[in-house]
């Protein structure tokens, strides 16, 4: 075989992987777990077969598939529990998931969701970046900044409503998840103090 022609196969291979990575994270997001091998296969116009040559298990697929935004996700939180001020760190903690949320539906959902123990690797990074969420928001209540009754779920209630932004492009999209975040960041503090927001932005309606 010729280093072309085994250059090209390896292109091809890329390819296909990068394919189908792409259309189960679409199809993870939109139909949970229960979408089948087959399914994700014809999508991306591979052989099912070719599905399983790169990940041995739908679970596997499923983990890699968002193992790239779980990272960036952990790089976030870690971040802010790094800060000196815990109430500046819970704050970038909050801007920044939103605004990476907001442009991958795919991840949101996965990261709320309740999966099964087989998805190991994804859910034990999950629940590590969630233990160091809780020692976050244990700080910034110590320093007196984050409201007392404030919970971990209403960093997933923020993200859930984050993810039912509708906008025309990512670009507007983006600019109102900025407008949202810094709402919940008001809210979310023990002390409001009122700040400018970022600018509004126009949303499509339904009535007008």
């Amino acid at each position: 075989m010729t280093a072309e022609v085994t250059q090209k196969l390896r292109s091809d291979a890329r390819d296909n992987r990068a394919r189908i990575l792409a259309v189960a994270r679409a199809a993870f997001a939109a139909e949970g777990l229960d979408v089948p091998i087959r399914e994700i296969a014809r999508r991306a116009q591979v052989g099912a077969a070719t599905v399983y040559r790169h990940f041995p298990t739908k679970e596997a697929l499923f983990t890699e598939a968002f193992a790239e935004p779980m990272a960036t996700c952990s790089a976030i939180v870690a971040e802010g529990l790094a800060a000196a001020d815990p109430w500046r760190g819970f704050r970038l903690v909050i801007e920044k998931l939103m605004a990476v949320h907001a442009l991958d539906r795919g991840f949101s959902r996965a990261f709320t969701a309740r999966l099964p123990p087989a998805v190991d690797y994804f859910t034990a990074d999950r629940d590590r970046t969630l233990r160091l969420l809780l020692q976050l928001i244990r700080r910034a209540k110590e320093a007196g900044d984050l409201r007392p009754d404030f919970v971990l779920e209403d960093i997933i209630l923020a993200m859930m409503a984050n993810e039912g932004i509708r906008a025309e492009s990512p670009e507007l999209k983006a600019a109102a998840s900025r407008r949202l975040a810094a709402l919940m960041i008001q809210s979310f503090r023990a002390n409001p103090v009122p700040m400018p927001l970022p600018p509004a932005v126009r949303l499509p309606l339904s009535a007008r």
